[in-house]
């Protein structure tokens, strides 16, 4: 079985986030997106709250789980026997980070691949930080995530506003 990893904070989970896992669907047996804590990050949404969106999303794809870790990938891809990784690129200022990462884990894991596919182009602007700062200030949001995102989201924009 070919097995591909999708890694990400996904804070929250995009349209642009889920065209590429729905391509990368068409192209292994089984895709496990992984949802993790970045440490550069400060995640809106819990770790739990993640996945649980995440889940909610991909769950009428057949062949894609999802999972939480939080450690070294390399060492959960290992253990999960996936072949390759799937990194999302959208504009060439992305290539820089995606490249040493990937170099750095075919250090680690020479029989890891990195598979690098390009979202559709109308969802090649879309990140979750921008989308995060168009609800932080009341903008429409509904275009750039999957309705059970955007419902969650508005709700948490909506108790943070409340507390202030």
């Amino acid at each position: 079985m070919r097995t591909a990893i999708y890694p990400g904070t996904f804070d929250p989970i995009t349209n642009g986030h889920l065209d590429i896992l729905k391509r990368a669907s068409q192209l292994f047996d089984k895709v496990i997106v992984v949802v993790s804590n970045n440490p550069h990050k400060n995640p809106l949404f819990s770790l739990e709250e993640r996945r649980k969106l995440v889940h909610e999303t991909v769950k009428d794809i057949d062949n894609v789980e999802v999972d939480v870790f939080d450690g070294l990938l390399v060492q959960y891809a290992r253990e999960k026997g996936a072949l390759a990784l799937i990194r999302g690129l959208r504009a060439v200022s992305d290539f820089d980070y995606e490249f040493q990462m990937a170099l750095m884990n075919r250090k680690l894991l020479p029989e890891l691949e990195t598979v690098y596919l390009m979202p559709s182009e109308e969802y090649t602007y879309i990140n979750s930080t921008i989308v995060k700062e168009v609800a932080r200030l009341g903008g429409r949001i509904d275009c750039f995530l999957p309705p059970v995102v955007s419902e969650h989201l508005r709700n948490k924009m909506r108790a943070m506003n409340s507390n202030t």
